[in-house]
């Protein structure tokens, strides 16, 4: 049995924080942040909860592919920013969009959130279990910065987005590789009020555990890497991007980015990149392409994708 996203779906909250903007409050602008991360713009989540933005950003991923949302068997939302401790952010999505046949549960895994969420979703799948399960990455980060902390705050940004994953009958290529090193953990860490990262240290994981999980997964499923149309990492920092693309000597063209306008949206910003991507026709049937994440934990890990 195959495996394959049959549909995606983005929500992106209105206010927009410029560089600019940032620029008032703090002793930064727009070259000294641009030229480090990337980064022009990201947007708020002025008065949303995580459980709007993600039924949002769900319902476009369900009327993407033409299901019935009551033929959805399970919604994982990848959060660590939700409305409540409990119930879970995704009864709440269940809730409003209407998807009342769907077992519900949360996942923290930060950045590296959609990754997880695709293969605990792809485990129920290919056992069988569940036919279509939605899953979605929602983030209200801002409300998690200090926004004193020119060296945090530039980062980050809110947003929500989403895919439904289906069985194929096809045998479609779908391995996924998922990892975690907890002895790292305090090196990006959520406190109570405020974000706190070893901005060097994230940096020389992410490039040190990307090409190397990108690589295994290649291997498992018999893969050239010539044959991958794309490489659709977490969008933290441009340079960790182009860094990774050098290491995997993989030309950058084919590591698009989009973090420009969004900032870091963690556990949202693979899905938001993958609905960009696929409303744009970038994605097109056939494609082969490599999601990979990275993020708190410390965790990584990646997915090869046959569209």
């Amino acid at each position: 049995m195959g495996v394959r996203i049959i549909g995606t779906g983005a929500f992106i909250p209105p206010k927009t924080v410029t560089n600019d903007d940032l620029a008032k409050t703090v002793d930064t602008s727009d070259e000294w942040i641009s030229s480090r991360t990337g980064i022009h713009n990201r947007h708020i989540a002025d008065n949303m909860t995580t459980s709007y933005m993600a039924s949002k950003a769900g319902k476009m991923a369900v009327a993407d592919c033409g299901i019935d949302v009551l033929d959805i068997d399970m919604i994982i939302v990848a959060t660590s920013s939700p409305d409540y401790p409990f119930p879970s952010t995704a009864a709440l999505v269940q809730r409003e969009i209407g998807a009342l046949r769907a077992a519900c549960f949360d996942i923290s895994v930060a950045c590296t959130g959609f990754i997880y969420a695709y293969s605990i979703a792809d485990a129920y799948i290919r056992a069988g279990i569940y036919k279509n399960v939605l899953i979605i990455g929602a983030e209200v980060m801002s409300q998690h910065l200090d926004w004193s902390d020119r060296s945090v705050c530039v980062l980050f940004g809110d947003g929500a987005g989403a895919a439904v994953i289906s069985s194929d009958k096809s045998d479609t290529v779908g391995t996924v590789t998922i990892h975690s090193d907890g002895s790292q953990a305090d090196v990006l860490r959520c406190n109570k009020d405020n974000i706190v990262m070893d901005g060097r240290e994230v940096f020389t994981f992410a490039v040190r555990t990307v090409p190397q999980v990108i690589m295994e997964v290649l291997q498992n499923t018999g893969t050239d890497i010539n044959d991958v149309t794309m490489f659709i990492l977490h969008q933290a920092n441009r340079r960790i991007i182009e860094a990774i693309a050098k290491k995997l000597k993989v030309d950058i063209t084919r590591f698009p980015m989009n973090l420009s306008e969004y900032g870091n949206t963690s556990a949202a910003s693979i899905p938001i990149l993958l609905d960009e991507l696929k409303k744009n026709g970038r994605i097109k049937a056939g494609d082969k392409t490599i999601i990979s994440g990275f993020g708190a934990g410390l965790s990584w890990g990646a997915i090869l994708v046959e569209w």
